[in-house]
């Protein structure tokens, strides 16, 4: 019954959407979407995931939209006065190409295994679509786009005073941290994943990240600090090569908290979220010791995601006030050395400080989680994209065209 009152609902905004009277950018509602049988959906809808299953295929959808109510979680509290943001009244002729194809929004949703996609431009969303019974209320995670998070809230510590210097070692910090490898890494190697302590992350269910989320992410773990003694083993001096490792980033989130004195999800709130008006409460996993997860994990409803990203793309201001300074911000999206550079790095996009840099080196970036989670960044068009996903493989190869879509918006904002 629900689900054929959801569907004629979803049907009813489409055809609303489509209207002349209703702004181009307003919300679209999908009950289905590409081989959603695949995905688990039948005729009483997405089965509920659970601690066991959440990774599971048929589970995605459920789990990567309410995974704060899976595992323990964090609350970040929202505005108390929410900042609207407009609707594009006229819907613009938003096509790309992939080799000499011409393509189009409709078609890559129905390509992709897209929860939600939103694209905004100067504060205006021209693109809100959902798939997969998905709404506006769901929060929807982010996996590793929280590393990004992280590197801001760094930054924001820095102005501040309360992280000194990049040049710290992680144990001027937490003390805990002292004679270990990671300990002994500066700030500076952490942010550019480039400490040279050995960490395998292929997330094949038995590399070093699976063993660092079963210890953070359960609830039966043991917690951060303890997990990260079995992460001990220097293989390269730092600010030598860069590997990517989750692990680099749970330091960082360790050495935040200690910073500023209070929770990740506190400093968040009271930083960034409450400011960039928020409309929902986010969510952030915490560990066994109630320490948040700073590589992973921050729980968002997509218009939220978009607000964050239209402060990114807006040098890291909302109105008149300043909240990440916009000097960290260059610093953070652009590349330092050559072991970090597009092609070396990985081999499409150039590393930052927790952010990816694209080849272009023209100041886009973006932030990336695994099974396809994207937020892309164009500070020069003030444009954003916003990308959630439930793709089969954690590194799936069909994010190449979501970075095709993006490619291709980009260029038509900047001629």
């Amino acid at each position: 019954m629900w689900r054929r009152a959801f569907a004629a609902l979803a049907v009813g905004a489409i055809f609303a959407c489509r209207a002349a009277s209703v702004a181009a950018g307003s919300p679209v509602f999908d009950p289905g979407g590409p081989e959603a049988e695949r995905l688990g959906l039948s005729a009483s809808g997405f089965p509920v995931a659970n601690q066991q299953t959440f990774w599971q295929i048929p589970f995605l959808v459920d789990s990567h939209s309410r995974l704060d109510e899976i595992f323990p979680a964090r609350r970040v509290a929202r505005s108390d006065a929410p900042r609207a943001i407009a609707r594009a009244v006229e819907p613009p002729p938003l096509t790309y190409r992939v080799g000499n194809e011409a393509r189009t929004i409709d078609g890559y949703l129905a390509r992709n295994p897209i929860t939600g996609l939103i694209i905004a431009k100067d504060d205006t969303i021209l693109v809100e679509r959902y798939q997969y019974g998905r709404l506006d209320t769901h929060r929807l995670t982010s996996w590793s786009m929280a590393k990004t998070v992280v590197s801001m809230l760094i930054g924001i510590a820095r102005e501040e005073g309360a992280i000194r210097s990049l040049d710290d070692k992680a144990q001027d910090y937490v003390q805990a941290l002292a004679g270990t490898e990671y300990g002994r890494t500066p700030l500076r190697r952490l942010l550019t994943m480039s400490s040279g302590v050995k960490f395998r992350e292929d997330y094949d269910g038995s590399d070093d990240v699976s063993k660092l989320s079963r210890a953070t992410l359960s609830p039966t773990g043991i917690g951060g600090l303890a997990v990260l003694g079995q992460f001990n083993e220097r293989i390269a001096e730092p600010g030598q090569r860069h590997y990517y490792a989750s692990s680099e980033t749970e330091v960082l989130g360790l050495v935040l908290a200690a910073a500023v004195g209070r929770p990740l999800s506190d400093y968040l709130s009271e930083r960034i979220w409450q400011p960039i008006g928020a409309e929902s409460d986010a969510s952030w996993q915490i560990d066994p010791t109630g320490q948040e997860l700073g590589y992973c994990c921050l729980n968002a409803v997509l218009r939220d995601w978009a607000r964050l990203a239209l402060l990114l793309a807006n040098g890291g201001r909302v109105g008149e006030r300043q909240l990440v300074p916009s000097a960290w911000l260059r610093e953070a999206t652009m590349v330092h050395s050559p072991h970090l550079a597009p092609g070396t790095a990985s081999r499409f996009f150039g590393y930052g400080y927790q952010t990816w840099i694209f080849p272009e080196n023209d100041g886009s970036f973006a932030l990336l989680g695994v099974r396809g989670q994207m937020i892309f960044v164009d500070p020069a068009t003030k444009l954003v994209m916003v990308n959630t996903a439930v793709r089969f493989n954690a590194r799936d190869p069909g994010t190449a065209e979501t970075v095709a879509l993006w490619r291709g918006l980009r260029t038509h904002f900047r001629n």
